[in-house]
């Protein structure tokens, strides 16, 4: 498989060659680092130096900054801005449409609705799930504390 070579200029003008990663999607800047398992979308740019991790996948039209990286199995939607030096956690979902500021950092599990905006050098935790209750045994009656009280007395 030949590797499709495209330039663009930065912001500043400067030239720089993309090479298009291996499964056919975006982009990928000179000194990025994209796992093999990771899938980009058409039309995705990886700037040089962000880092993308494995089973991770990256939607249509999405851009990841400079030395952004990016945890594994984590899934960020389609027309996604993802910021210079931003850190994303492990199995992170960020919905489409999404702007995620410069050196913002996104913890491991968390989750960020379409259209969310994180500013330069946010923070976003993951929410805490509450333990599951255990369901009761089958024909076991609750004691109530007044119960307790008495046999104590």
């Amino acid at each position: 498989m030949s590797r499709q070579i495209e330039s663009v200029e930065d912001d500043a003008g400067r030239v720089i060659r993309y090479r298009r990663h291996a499964n056919g999607g975006g982009f990928v800047g000179p000194g990025a680092y994209v796992a093999e398992s990771a899938r980009l979308g058409s039309m995705t740019y990886v700037e040089p130096g962000a880092r993308i991790g494995s089973g991770s996948r990256v939607g249509h039209g999405s851009w990841i900054d400079r030395q952004a990286q990016v945890g594994e199995r984590t899934v960020i939607g389609d027309a996604v801005h993802v910021g210079h030096g931003t850190v994303i956690g492990n199995r992170v979902h960020i919905g489409s449409h999404s702007r995620i500021g410069a050196g913002a950092v996104i913890e491991h599990g968390s989750s960020l609705h379409a259209d969310s905006r994180v500013p330069d050098g946010g923070h976003v935790a993951a929410e805490r799930r509450r333990p599951r209750a255990v369901p009761a045994k089958r024909g076991a009656q609750p004691r109530s504390r007044k119960a307790q009280n008495r046999q104590a007395a």
